[in-house]
């Protein structure tokens, strides 16, 4: 039978649990509830009565919330069961966008969204380890591939449909439907996952610490945050680049965003497919052609169909290495892997928003819109230090089993669990 192996470093089962594509749906929501506020800001400010500009701090305070809960919740639930903290996690992101929903002034909501992104960095940090363990060491770069490509969906689908609710009932509405979906997310989290008790275990603070002295890990963090702080410094201004550098009629603009989207959601899962075989392949070349991509975007004026067909292929790589970064993360900090995948997410959510932060300058000065392509540019080929020097370095870095890599543990109450993971294709 498929999973039955006691050893979850020994299946050879080629199919992912079907608590992977759980997951993905919790990062679908999460990720939804991040990005869906810009669709909707007009509305929100209009009814709280708030500049647009005021309410964009909906935003803002999401993405602190994020590079801060990830490691602090990771530290906070270190004794609790991975079940435990997925649920937990979830619950508040439900209460959050309750509050959200009911939110009577814009202060409320804001301490509302901060609590929710704590919650979110909680759930992304421990389903990454969670997919990795199910799925096992030799499928563990597509396991964190589908859970990342629930997140990149949620541009795709999640984002268009959470405006469209709003259109339909209002912005509360958004926030009802999003608290709906995950809890019933919950209750799938709460069924599929078995609970474990590694957390038990009496691991302490300062070992999980101590376990983070690893330079191979700081590398991968550091790729994490160059290769996001790259792409979103041009992607956050890709609507003025569209249509004031670039001469695409803003009734166009969503056509080729939702290209971008779709190309994110495929190379992704492309990614994770081949990363668990060829990862120094996949983290050198994304970021390598992204570089090419965002050069020829700051360089291309007045040529709508070209500058289209770039940003869709920069959505095809742009960030489709992310989940072997996070995969490798988890490996490299080893017994401390859910506090790696936390700050994964924070140097993901950290290299946003530097990257936007410089690329809005860019856009003031005498750069223009070409700007935040060019700053784009640049940051992203400084992921090639850290992948460069990682493979170099690394030589059979895709080897089943590593001292200390959580997803090679045979023993014990992780290994045992992969008999419990209920397999789909």
């Amino acid at each position: 039978m498929p999973g039955k192996s006691p050893n979850i470093g020994t299946t050879t089962d080629s199919r992912l649990p079907l608590v992977v594509y759980v997951l993905a749906l919790g990062t679908f929501l999460m990720l939804t509830s991040e990005f869906v506020v810009a669709g909707i800001l007009p509305q929100i400010a209009g009814d709280l009565g708030v500049g647009v500009a005021q309410a964009g701090s909906l935003i803002t305070v999401f993405a602190i919330g994020m590079v801060v809960g990830a490691p602090l919740m990771a530290m906070l639930t270190m004794h609790m069961s991975k079940q435990r903290t997925l649920v937990l996690a979830l619950v508040v992101f439900v209460l959050g966008h309750v509050v959200v929903a009911l939110g009577p002034n814009f202060t409320v909501l804001l301490v509302a969204r901060f609590v929710s992104a704590l919650a979110t960095g909680a759930f992304w940090a421990v389903s990454a380890v969670v997919a990795t363990r199910a799925a096992g060491p030799a499928y563990g770069a597509r396991a964190v591939g589908v859970v990342g490509a629930g997140g990149a969906l949620a541009t795709v689908l999640g984002v268009p449909l959470g405006a469209f609710v709003a259109q339909l009932v209002g912005w509360r509405g958004t926030f009802w439907a999003l608290a709906a979906a995950a809890a019933l997310a919950t209750v799938l989290v709460a069924k599929l996952v078995p609970h474990d008790h590694a957390g038990h275990q009496g691991t302490s603070v300062r070992a999980e610490l101590s376990a983070l002295c690893s330079g191979r890990l700081w590398l991968a963090l550091a790729a994490c945050a160059t290769t996001c702080g790259g792409v979103l410094a041009a992607y956050s201004f890709i609507s003025p680049i569209l249509t004031d550098q670039a001469g695409v009629p803003a009734a166009h603009v969503p056509l080729v965003l939702t290209g971008f989207g779709v190309g994110s959601v495929i190379g992704t899962l492309l990614a994770g497919r081949f990363g668990d075989a060829h990862p120094s392949f996949i983290t050198i070349l994304t970021p390598a052609v992204t570089t090419v991509l965002l050069l020829g975007i700051s360089l291309t004026t007045g040529a709508p169909w070209l500058t289209s067909a770039l940003v869709v292929l920069l959505g095809l790589f742009g960030l489709s290495a992310n989940s072997v970064l996070i995969h490798l993360a988890v490996r490299f900090a080893g017994k401390a892997a859910t506090l790696g995948s936390a700050l994964s997410v924070s140097a993901f959510n950290a290299g946003t928003a530097v990257g936007t932060t410089v690329a809005g300058a860019a856009l003031a000065s005498p750069l223009g819109t070409t700007g935040p392509a060019l700053v784009g540019t640049f940051i992203v080929a400084l992921t090639l230090i850290p992948t460069v020097v990682l493979a170099l370095g690394r030589r059979g870095v895709t080897t089943v089993k590593h001292e200390g890599d959580p997803a090679a543990v045979g023993s014990g109450t992780v290994g045992a669990q992969q008999g419990k993971y209920p397999h789909t294709r």
